[in-house]
């Protein structure tokens, strides 16, 4: 007999229990991360476990105040089995509100007077964290917590149980069907080790949003009441989601803060460079959220060049770098694209050259080619062109996300530092 999404879930959930010792749930006020942890919650009541799970929460200082106020519930209800991690760390944080700020830092010392919230009393701060650095940027923090978690607890093996879905993006959909099998727990393909011993599980990713809201209605689930505010605001059911107000994901609906928390709004605007300016032209084609179009006697490559010739040095710098590692990987290893863009590149009369096989596991085939200008075809995020690069620009998209970058060899060398770091503190 078919099982439906919560009976698989429930199934996932007791694999765990049953093959680690150490598990915690990633938790961050949002719709999926709460149904995961009531999961948890609900598989440890109903067979009657006598054991703790960990409950991670990244406090990102500004949040709207039903967050705020849902978190609280939550982390102050079952305390016989949830044990409460509330991080309030100033590590780095993407910001696209701004071409000047490429990161802002919540419960930033030298800026505590601008606080929009006082920091709650019990939180862990930097100092509960050795592997803590000044450079560290949030993902690098959630990374370093699973394994100062897993050896505070002295433990055999740690999961982290995440709420994601891949209905949600195709970064999600890659998170769980990317060929990685040497990464996954037992074959398990709804995991992927982070480290030796540390593993994260994604056991809702199945799920769709209507899942998520039957879950939430048949067992009477608490739940973040800021979705009841986007539904009353007229935010389509798959565009309510509950992130960091200064990410490029939240630029379209940043203005919201205006409408439904107005007094987050009023301590927002002296936080974080450019908010109120985003907050005006984030959903338009100022910040190219519609369709931009390209200024008269411009090509994208010369607009790219006018664009860049109004930022900040450090920020010009940063985005001429991008272009030249994206330029020379494009020349030297090519892109692995379909043969139905192939043909639609030969037949717009691009030049490039096509190889027989990538060392990637793809049928797709690499292709060499330098950044055109542009071209009118549904695959247009997957090629190199200059009209990309001035989207990113005009996003403040500062890691180029829209390009699908990864990080630099700088940032990945950082990276490293921070660990290695780590490494030497714990021994």
């Amino acid at each position: 007999m078919n099982k439906n999404v919560h009976e698989l879930a429930m199934q996932r959930i007791g694999i765990l229990f049953n093959e680690f010792d150490n598990l915690y749930v990633s938790f961050s006020g949002g719709k999926d991360s709460g149904v995961m942890l009531n999961l948890c919650i609900q598989y440890i009541r109903e067979n009657n476990l006598k054991r703790k799970i960990g409950v991670f929460y990244m406090d990102y200082e500004v949040q709207y105040d039903e967050t705020v106020k849902y978190v609280d519930r939550v982390l102050q209800t079952n305390p016989d089995i949830l044990e409460v991690y509330h991080v309030c760390v100033p590590f780095k944080v993407t910001t696209c509100t701004s071409m000047h700020q490429i990161y802002w830092r919540p419960w930033d010392d030298e800026c505590k007077e601008f606080w929009v919230r006082d920091m709650p009393a019990e939180s862990y701060q930097k100092a509960n964290f050795p592997f803590y650095s000044p450079a560290m940027w949030d993902y690098d923090f959630y990374i370093q917590f699973a394994q100062w978690y897993h050896f505070l607890k002295n433990a055999n093996k740690t999961c982290c149980l995440v709420g994601i879905r891949t209905q949600e993006s195709v970064h999600r959909w890659r998170t769980i069907y990317g060929n990685k099998r040497h990464r996954m727990y037992h074959g398990l393909k709804w995991t992927r080790r982070l480290s030796k011993d540390i593993y994260n599980a994604y056991v809702i990713y199945d799920w769709l949003t209507t899942d998520i809201w039957t879950a939430n209605g048949r067992f009477g689930w608490d739940y973040n009441r800021l979705y009841d505010l986007y539904y009353q605001a007229g935010v389509p059911l798959e565009k309510q989601r509950v992130a960091s107000p200064f990410l490029l994901a939240a630029q379209e609906s940043l203005r919201l803060y205006r409408a439904i928390d107005p007094d987050m709004w009023g301590k927002m605007v002296s936080r974080v460079n450019g908010i109120n300016f985003t907050a005006l032209y984030g959903h338009t084609n100022a910040v190219a959220q519609k369709k931009i179009k390209l200024p008269p006697e411009h090509t994208w490559e010369s607009y790219m060049h006018f664009l860049l010739s109004t930022l900040p040095e450090k920020t010009r710098e940063n985005y001429l770098h991008k272009l030249a590692v994206s330029i020379n990987f494009w020349r030297t290893r090519g892109g692995c694209l379909s043969e139905e863009t192939i043909e639609k590149l030969r037949a717009s009369g691009i030049r490039m050259e096509v190889l027989d096989r990538s060392n990637y596991n793809t049928s797709k085939r690499p292709v060499r080619m330098d950044y055109f200008d542009d071209i009118d075809v549904p695959e247009f995020r997957d090629l190199p062109t200059f009209k990309r690069i001035c989207m990113c620009i005009l996003r403040n998209d500062h890691q180029c996300k829209y390009m699908g970058f990864a990080l630099t060899k700088k940032e990945m060398e950082a990276r490293k530092k921070v660990i290695s770091l780590y490494e030497m503190l714990k021994t």
